[in-house]
């Protein structure tokens, strides 16, 4: 699940805005009823903010405790940071390059981003293994930004107008994991070019990699199995991806 975000301060430590506090309500009620076995947050503070929020509004969670991840931390901009996000399209342009794959000098790279990405994951399955176990050879989690043998909430939609426990029947382990908007964008890539997850029917490629709205909601399922050297994943499948239909009814995102 995606933290608010506003003008170019991806990297900056701040505060949700006004609008972004209303956007997260917005999505604690969405997913009030979604029993969260794990929470996972980028230790950024608006991050943060986003799952106290969600979890304050939640009707299943009461005494669950959030671990907070550096590793989830938003993609670093570098010199771009805290400018207006017209200066890295200038940036950009110049070195013939799009925004979203341009790193400005000191910035962090996409392939950066997606090993921290991978690290994650692997704190993920530890945990979930430890804390869940496997009821069965191989058992599924729920990765909202969810986990199969935990399931993780990560906000970023595929599939419009759907419920919001789509996808979590007889998943075992639901983990919400919130994190940023450039982040989510390339944990996606991660996922469905890497992992090779499988897409919700009729999906293009292009909606997938998508900008993710502010507390949009993705979920994968990631089924996990036990092998000599740890956790394995050895399953992956994208229920929905930049969900937002809790935001239909507030005012436009900032």
């Amino acid at each position: 699940m995606r933290d608010d975000v506003a003008t170019l301060r991806q990297g900056v430590d701040t505060l949700l805005s006004e609008t972004g506090v209303q956007q997260c309500e917005a999505v604690g009620r969405y997913l009030r009823n979604i029993a969260f076995n794990n929470v996972f947050a980028s230790n950024l503070q608006r991050a943060v903010q986003t799952a106290e929020i969600i979890l304050r509004n939640n009707a299943c969670c009461s005494g669950t405790e959030m671990v907070l991840e550096p590793l989830l931390r938003e993609r670093g901009f570098g010199i771009a940071e805290g400018r207006p996000k017209e200066d890295l399209k200038t940036m950009a342009n110049a070195s013939g390059q799009s925004c979203r794959d341009y790193t400005p000098p000191g910035g962090e790279t996409l392939n950066q981003v997606r090993l921290r990405f991978k690290k994650f994951l692997k704190v993920l399955f530890k945990q979930m293994l430890e804390e869940h176990g496997l009821s069965r050879p191989d058992a599924g989690a729920s990765e909202d930004g969810e986990s199969a043998n935990g399931t993780a909430a990560a906000a970023s939609d595929v599939a419009l107008g759907g419920s919001a426990d789509d996808g979590l029947q007889g998943v075992p382990v639901h983990a919400l994991v919130v994190s940023h908007g450039a982040y989510i964008r390339v944990a996606i890539k991660h996922l469905v070019e890497d992992l090779e997850c499988s897409l919700p029917a009729g999906v293009k490629m292009s909606q997938m990699f998508s900008p993710c709205p502010n507390t949009g909601i993705s979920r994968f399922i990631l089924t996990l199995s036990q092998s000599e050297s740890g956790s394995v994943l050895s399953a992956a499948r994208c229920i929905f991806t930049n969900r937002k239909d809790h935001l239909e009814n507030l005012t436009a995102a900032e």
